[in-house]
């Protein structure tokens, strides 16, 4: 689930990881590019987000302060279609490039 206004952004979300284990991610943040405290992200321990415009977001999330993965997510102007680009570490150290696309049925 994922909440979202201009100035607030809510996320809580469950699913599978790579071995099949189950992961819970959340977090509550505001676009002020702060960190906020994250659970469930294997390689992370906070997030920092900023509205880059009316239809995209960067998500930072870090460890010890540190950034380990940037996520642009941009939103069509239609509302259908979010694509997120995936750029970083996982939590083996090992280097990162995803583009998950989500079309909306």
């Amino acid at each position: 689930m994922v909440e979202s206004d201009e100035n607030n952004y809510k996320l809580d979300a469950s699913g599978t990881d790579g071995d099949g284990k189950p992961l819970h991610v959340q977090y509550s943040a505001k676009f002020d590019g702060k960190d906020y405290p994250a659970t469930g992200i294997p390689n992370a321990d906070a997030v920092s987000l900023k509205r880059i415009d009316a239809n995209t977001i960067e998500t930072l999330q870090k460890k010890d302060g540190k950034v380990v993965m940037t996520i642009t997510t941009k939103v069509s102007n239609d509302g259908r279609t979010r694509t997120s680009t995936w750029h970083g570490k996982n939590a083996e150290g090992k280097d990162v490039h995803n583009v998950v696309v989500f079309d909306k049925q």
